[in-house]
């Protein structure tokens, strides 16, 4: 059965407007899709918006509309957004999709017939934000509930609980550095918070609210009186989405559409680690018979903050990542994005920093590198670039710096590490920019016996810049792609994504004898005031 590289992403919250963590989060996710795609994986990409819960009730109540219709606004603003940053996903997730809400009901069922769920009355504190009760151990040093958890109140209900303290030893085993799921979690210090909190876990999940206060949600199928709780139904788009039947209890026996994806690469902010995803998502997952082999794993990425501080609505310290791409373009801010920060860390938003970034290392250096090139190209050899030999060459260290640098960019986009792949390409950039004052081609053209030294040279800054764009592509796709139209190469696929292959990126692709195009301005300066 072929395998297809599953990725997909935390659904984002349609109970308020995209913020800069989304950006990031998609854009990261789309720069692994298409790496995988360069290394000619078949990937499936799957994102998408949760649009059921008390909070999306709430937020509909105050703008005084139906809750479908306060989604369907909010969901414009994500779809029209991951446009605008050239995020390419091959299936988009509404939590009030028919098909979804199927397979959510069927899984319900399943594990109510398995008596895996059960139904109780429960009194005790509510949390609003988080929509869950709280137990004593949420309570901080002073007894009190943090402001993590917002709106905290006296709650007694009935409702339906799924057995999951039944399955934390389970968990225990998997996540052990030890066991199946020692990379179950990524970075490895998450894993380690994780395992922390599962050995502090007890009592069972309730997954259901009553209609008398929520209805908006999915109907449980065995009680009308109740919805499901919005964690149980969102984190099952990973699989509603991906062809999962829910009647199958055998894994082995899943269809092979399902099968060919799973498990994904599921992307995440470290806010939802515990418990959604690590702690109840792996449960619910290991409750309907998926193996250990069968599990996701999660790649946890940090916050973006503001002077140290997490970026908040409330406190009106958001960035809006729609606005910034219309003010520098999607390129501009995909390339901060992916540069700015190590994945899984946090790191401090800084629009100056954006600017700077691309002014020095796209206009300034990459942008630089290209007009020169094809410029001496076209100056001193009619625009024909050659595949002299000169032994001992500036042209010919860089040719081993190049090759050298590819294979450390691949060892870092491995693990995801994006802002240190980019790092290694930079080096190539500024080791192409150095070499050129070096090796002055302009005092070369006027030495005939060094005649194949300037040719190799100008090969070799041409040979550069194509593996460049090869390597940059997932990041700058457009900017990959007039980097190849300039030196005038695969112009039959202009504007494809198959134009670029990580096969390609080693030396000696371009012909003798190739003709260059004519160098455009590719990263126009950003000019701004200097009180930026």
């Amino acid at each position: 059965m072929p395998k297809t590289f599953f990725i997909t992403t935390a659904i984002d919250y349609t109970n308020s407007a995209p913020h800069i963590g989304h950006a990031y989060e998609k854009v990261l996710a789309d720069v692994i899709a298409r790496y995988q795609r360069l290394k000619g994986e078949r990937v499936f990409f799957l994102t998408g918006v949760d649009q059921h819960g008390q909070k999306v009730q709430q937020s509909a109540a105050k703008e005084g509309v139906a809750p479908a219709q306060f989604v369907k606004g909010v969901t414009q603003k994500f779809v029209d957004l991951w446009e605008k940053l050239d995020v390419k996903y091959d299936e988009w997730a509404e939590t009030t999709a028919d098909r979804h809400k199927k397979v959510v009901r069927e899984i319900l069922q399943r594990l109510w017939d398995e008596k895996q769920i059960y139904k109780d009355k429960q009194a005790g504190y509510y949390s609003i934000r988080q929509e869950q009760f709280l137990t004593d151990k949420e309570r901080g040093p002073d007894g009190e509930f943090g402001p993590e958890w917002g709106q905290v109140e006296f709650r007694e209900e009935e409702n339906y609980y799924f057995k999951l303290s039944a399955y934390k030893e389970w968990l225990l085993r998997y996540i052990d550095p030890a066991g199946a799921g020692r990379d179950a979690v990524i970075p490895d210090f998450r894993q380690t918070e994780l395992r922390n909190a599962v050995e502090r876990l007890s009592g069972d999940l309730c997954i259901s609210r009553p209609k008398s206060r929520l209805d908006w949600g999915i109907e449980l199928p065995f009680d009308k009186d109740f919805v499901t709780y919005v964690w149980f139904d969102a984190l099952t788009n990973y699989i509603s989405f991906a062809g999962y039947d829910a009647k199958i209890d055998k894994y082995e026996s899943q269809p092979n559409q399902f099968r060919e994806k799973w498990p994904a690469l599921q992307i995440i902010g470290k806010d939802i680690l515990i418990p959604a995803h690590g702690i109840y998502w792996l449960i619910m997952l290991h409750a309907l018979g998926f193996p250990d082999s069968a599990m996701p794993q999660l790649l946890v990425h940090g916050w973006w903050n503001i002077s140290g501080a997490k970026m908040s609505k409330s406190t009106g310290n958001t960035v809006d990542p729609a606005a910034l791409a219309e003010k520098y373009g999607a390129e501009a801010l995909r390339y901060y994005l992916m540069s700015d920060i190590a994945t899984g860390k946090d790191a401090d938003f800084s629009e100056e920093r954006l600017v700077r970034r691309y002014n020095t290392e796209l206009a300034n250096c990459l942008g630089n590198l290209l007009n020169r090139t094809l410029s001496m190209v076209a100056k001193y050899r009619e625009g024909k670039i050659r595949q002299a030999r000169a032994e001992g060459t500036v042209g010919e260290t860089l040719c081993v710096i190049t090759n050298s640098k590819i294979r450390e960019f691949v060892a870092e986009m491995e693990p995801a590490q994006v802002a240190s792949a980019l790092d290694k390409t930079l080096e190539i950039v500024v080791r192409a920019n150095v070499a050129v004052e070096a090796a002055a081609p302009w005092k070369m053209m006027r030495d005939p016996a060094k005649a194949d030294h300037l040719d190799s040279f100008l090969y070799t800054l041409a040979e550069s810049l194509r593996i460049i764009s090869i390597v940059i592509s997932p990041v700058l796709p457009k900017a990959a792609h007039g980097i190849f139209d300039q030196l005038n190469w695969k112009m039959e696929l202009s504007g494809k994504e198959e134009r670029f292959r990580l096969d390609d990126a080693k030396w000696g692709g371009l012909p003798d004898g190739h003709v260059v195009g004519n160098p455009v301005p590719l990263f126009p300066r950003i000019e701004t005031p200097s009180a930026l």
